[in-house]
């Protein structure tokens, strides 16, 4: 069931799920069963959806809103939704626990689908912290990973959401040095991109794996660092989706980006500036000459 609107001072409980950010996206390797290797550092940014919930006596359902949630058909809120996978695999592990309950759950959809920024991988971890949270589980730190391991290879790191360099298929998670401040542009043309489509176009070999200091002193020892990594994906999503292309040079031509790149497998690509001041100024910017994009300009978390 899709929704219109939201009063949410209806709601118990309210949970951001913000976008996932990869600065680099090295595919390393190849397992034996098709899964790719990657070595990413991920930052979160202040955009995402948001995830309600007001617990009741009725079964668990989900409803979708937002400007994003009414673009998608009623099925998108069915049992295969990963938030009521998320609420599912929470449940299993609470066993018969009887603050487990039911009710309703309403999710904000604000990120494009299918855009490489996290959307329905966040949106699952904001479901487990929510949940976690609401029910009373307490469940630790290490036990909510593995059941987030089982809804997708972003969800573990979403489910953190806080700079983390993400490895394997993205079950290894370290802590990574915290950014300076700085700002962030994300833009998103409107197309969707299939990630297994941009995969099979990949071509080339595989990329080493970073060499990752401790720490930076300033943003432009990030940038240096940065702009000797890259996203693997990025060429073949231009292929897969040429506007994709125009999307990077319209951010690295505004004043202020230091730095323009895909995130993920596409399509939304970022810029980064000194502040958010300055990326909001930018996505003002960007968002006048292409008012069919999705733009977002700010800082991240």
């Amino acid at each position: 069931m899709t929704v219109a609107a939201l009063d949410v001072s209806t709601f118990a409980f309210t949970e951001a799920a913000p976008a996932k950010v990869n600065l680099y996206l090295h595919v390393t390797g190849r397992r034996a069963d098709g899964y790719h290797l990657l070595d990413s550092l991920v930052v979160f940014a202040g955009a995402g959806d948001v995830l309600h919930y007001q617990p009741g006596p009725t079964p668990l359902q989900l409803e979708i809103t937002g400007r994003f949630g009414r673009a998608l058909d009623s099925s998108a809120a069915g049992a295969d939704n990963l938030v009521l996978k998320a609420a599912r695999a929470l449940q299993e592990l609470c066993g018969t626990q009887a603050h487990v309950q039911g009710g309703r759950l309403v999710l904000e959809k604000k990120l494009p689908v299918a855009s490489g920024i996290g959307g329905g991988s966040a949106d699952a971890a904001a479901a487990l912290r929510l949940l976690d949270r609401a029910w009373n589980v307490q469940a630790s730190r290490a036990d909510l990973l593995k059941v987030a391991e089982t809804l997708g290879a972003d969800v573990p790191v979403c489910l953190l959401s806080q700079t983390t360099r993400m490895e394997g298929i993205g079950e290894n998670l370290t802590p990574a040095p915290h950014l300076p401040e700085c700002g962030m542009v994300l833009v998103n043309c409107g197309q969707a991109v299939s990630t297994p489509e941009v995969f099979r176009r990949r071509e080339g070999d595989f990329l080493p794996r970073a060499t990752m200091p401790d720490g930076w002193s300033s943003l432009a020892d990030v940038v240096t660092f940065l702009k000797q990594q890259s996203n693997s994906l990025e060429e073949p999503a231009c292929v897969v989706c040429p506007p994709v292309g125009h999307v990077l040079a319209d951010i690295a031509g505004q004043d202020g980006c230091v730095l323009a790149r895909m995130s993920g497998s596409g399509a939304t690509c970022f810029g980064i500036f000194a502040t958010p001041q300055a990326a909001r100024q930018a996505a003002d910017r960007l968002e006048d000459a292409h008012p069919a994009w999705w733009v977002w300009g700010g800082g991240l978390v």
